[in-house]
């Protein structure tokens, strides 16, 4: 499922989506909240440029939007659906699992954003 070459390996990994052999964070560890948008300014292997064009990941905010969407309404059906929880408590556990889950949004974001407009390219040679 997560073989080299597919989109999902890149966004749940986080590497380049032209090699998928480096990370693009300079810091692998998404809890590490201080540095959880510090990229590299490129690839080491194949060059790729992560910054495609000036202010290019103001696009993936949408997608942050998509993805915290997902998430509250994944809290929501769990804690009231499922659990049959009051309404204040389960508004209460949507707050806390999109703070719980902010840095990992803000990473695949990032994640899906670039490999929407990036491919990998199984023909490339190292440097």
């Amino acid at each position: 499922m997560l073989k080299k070459g597919s989109k999902l390996n890149s966004i749940l990994t986080g590497t380049c989506p032209k090699c998928q052999n480096e990370s693009m964070y300079q810091d692998k560890n998404p809890l590490h909240l201080a540095n959880v948008l510090k990229m590299n300014e490129h690839c080491s292997h194949c060059g790729l440029t992560y910054q495609i064009e000036p202010s290019f990941f103001y696009g993936a905010m949408y997608v942050s939007y998509g993805l915290n969407v997902a998430v509250g309404v994944a809290a929501f059906i769990i804690s009231f659906v499922i659990l049959g929880t009051t309404l204040k408590t389960a508004f209460i556990s949507i707050i806390v699992a999109l703070v719980l889950s902010f840095p990992f949004v803000l990473r695949f974001a990032r994640n899906i954003y670039i490999n929407m407009f990036v491919s990998y390219d199984p023909n490339f040679k190292n440097k």
